[in-house]
Parts: structure tokens; sequence; C-alpha cells
């Protein structure tokens, strides 16, 4: 049986870089560095809060078949792929905090049914998405 989700994976282009934007911006601790057969490195990240859920930071590169790697590297490179959602506890706060240390936002905070939501970049181009939850009925969408 499934018990939980322990592990997720965000493509980028300098693992040191995107390491050090996630432990140094969002707060996050740096969990594991393995250099593996064949020069592979296994990075990961994870959130202080959630120790069971690393988040391994990866090259496009094998297991992906050379054209798929080149077709992230491509998205990457034109800011088109979504990483993950960031719960905040306040999210107009935080987006202040992190706008003052130059992280790049797509969206500022709006208000959504579902909460307050703002979308920003990591270093590598990734979008992530800060909500800030309320509790919401589907009603609210319509």
């Amino acid at each position: 049986m499934v018990t939980n989700i322990s592990l997720i994976t965000i493509y980028c282009l300098d693992q040191d870089k995107t390491r050090d934007f996630y432990v140094d911006n969002l707060g996050f601790e740096a969990r594991t560095d393995i250099t593996m057969g064949e020069g592979f490195r296994w990075v990961t990240i994870g959130h202080p809060n959630q120790p069971e859920l690393e988040i391994t930071l990866m090259i496009p590169g094998p297991p992906l078949d050379p054209e798929a790697a080149a077709f992230v590297r491509e998205e990457l490179g034109k800011g088109q792929m979504h990483a993950v959602g960031l719960t905040v506890d306040d999210c107009r706060k935080t987006y202040e905090e992190l706008s003052a240390k130059g992280v790049t936002f797509l969206q500022e905070p709006s208000d959504r049914p579902y909460g307050v939501e703002a979308v920003m970049r990591d270093n590598t181009g990734n979008w992530l998405v800060l909500v800030e939850p309320k509790t919401f009925t589907p009603e609210a969408f319509a």
C-alpha cells in the first residue's frame, strides 16, 4: 500500500545554483549530494517541515533519451516548466520578502476562490505557485 509521496523531480540546468536558490531564498535544506557511476549526480533538497519528502534537482539527461532531454532544456530556457506549489502562511508578506531578495515573480499576489496566490520563477525558470490557502466550496468557482 502506498503511504505517501517521498520524492519528486525538478529539472534544472545547474544543480548547485538551483540548490542554493531553494536553500537561500525559500528556506529549504540541502539533503543529498552523491556522484554515482558515469558522472551522474543525485542532488536532493527538502523542506524542514516535511522530512518525508525530497525534491531531486535533475539535469535533463539520462534516463531521458537525447530528444526528451533537449526538449526539457528548451522548455526550461523558455520558462515553460511548472515545478511545484508551495503553501505559505502569508502570501503578500512572502511576496515582499522574496522580491526583496531579487526573486522574479510572474504574478503578484491575487485573491482566488481557494486563497491568495502568487507565481514566481526559480533560477532555472521553473514556475512555482505560492498559495495562502483558505476554505472554499466548488460554488466559489462558478
